[in-house]
This record gives structure tokens, C-alpha cells and sequence, in this order.
């Protein structure tokens, strides 16, 4: 059974910074695709970075410049370090993984942006 767990995320000023870290494990198959997702309150769940297993990253515009994705492929680890962090970053931030045509998505880790 494919479990994914996040972690990492907490309250900072803007400004700040914070990394969250993703691990997912149960499989024995090449994870395709790993990446982060946010969710504010009344919105809907949108895709923050992507990284496939040969390296390709895919960053929504609102992050480019701040945010960075990275993975080991040997752990099945995924991490996002975010820095410059503004009001608007505030969300539930999921760890989302693709493993074939399966899509799996940890219980997600709030991130809150405030002073």
C-alpha cells in the first residue's frame, strides 16, 4: 500500500522561509512524477511544482524565482524549499505523487504566512 507523508510546515513572518519534505513508500515502481500542491480556504487545489524522475521541473508562475523542487530518486523523497514567502502562500500544501496511471496524495501540511 503506497503511503505518502509530508512534513515541515508551520507559521512564518513574510519574508521567511520554510521547507517542507515529502517521503512516499509501499511501491516498488518508479515514481513518474512527484510535486506540491496548495489549497487555500475557498479555493481550489492548485499545482505549485512538479518533478518528473528524469529531472523536468514545472513551477507554477506565482512561485518561479522563490520556490525549489527537488527529489531523490533512490529514497522517494521529494522537498520543496520556499523562500520569500508572502501572505499569499498561505495553504495547505499536499505532496503528490504518480506512480503509472495512480495518483497519490499525502494528508497535506499547513503553511501560514503572517506577522
Amino acid at each position: 500500500q503506497v503511503q505518502v507523508v509530508e512534513s515541515g510546515g508551520g507559521l512564518v513572518q513574510p519574508g521567511g522561509a520554510l521547507r517542507l519534505f515529502c517521503a512516499a513508500s509501499g511501491s516498488h515502481f518508479i515514481i513518474y512524477r512527484m510535486g506540491w500542491y496548495r489549497q487555500a480556504p475557498g479555493e481550489q487545489r492548485q499545482m505549485v511544482a512538479t518533478i518528473t524522475a528524469g529531472g523536468s521541473i514545472n513551477y507554477a508562475d506565482s512561485v518561479k524565482g522563490r520556490f525549489i523542487i527537488g527529489r531523490d530518486n533512490a529514497k522517494n523523497t521529494v522537498y520543496l524549499q520556499m523562500n520569500a514567502l508572502q501572505p499569499e502562500d498561505t495553504a495547505v500544501y499536499y505532496c503528490n505523487i504518480i506512480i503509472g496511471p495512480q495518483a497519490y496524495w499525502g494528508q497535506g501540511t499547513q503553511v501560514t504566512v503572517s506577522s
